[in-house]
């Protein structure tokens, strides 16, 4: 992946509580706080940051998106993506996230 920053971190898997509740990690603040300070200005509507993500050996385009109520980016993890790797609500996960 030419000329991509990566973030590396660790993350608790949790579960939005609205209907048919998507999956996310949040991002650490301060990684999300160096990223809005230098990348922001890519972002899309509402918070929308194009990115590439990393969990195990998957890998897979996505987006992160910036959350106010929690002032960090929020990574949302696919269906399928959870079925490949294991993953379960409350796991602790190691993620890369390169943009």
């Amino acid at each position: 992946m030419p000329n991509l920053i990566k973030y590396s971190f660790s993350a608790t898997i949790w579960q939005y509580d609205g209907p048919n509740g998507w999956y996310f990690v949040s991002l650490p603040q301060d990684i999300s706080k160096e990223i809005r300070e230098n990348l922001k200005w890519q972002e899309e509507g509402w918070g929308r940051l194009k990115a590439t993500a990393q969990i195990q050996n998957q890998e897979w385009k996505t987006a992160i998106w910036f959350d106010t109520k929690q002032n960090t980016y929020l990574l949302p993890l696919k269906a399928a993506i959870r079925t490949k790797c294991k993953l379960e609500k409350d796991q602790v996960i190691e993620v890369s996230v390169f943009l």
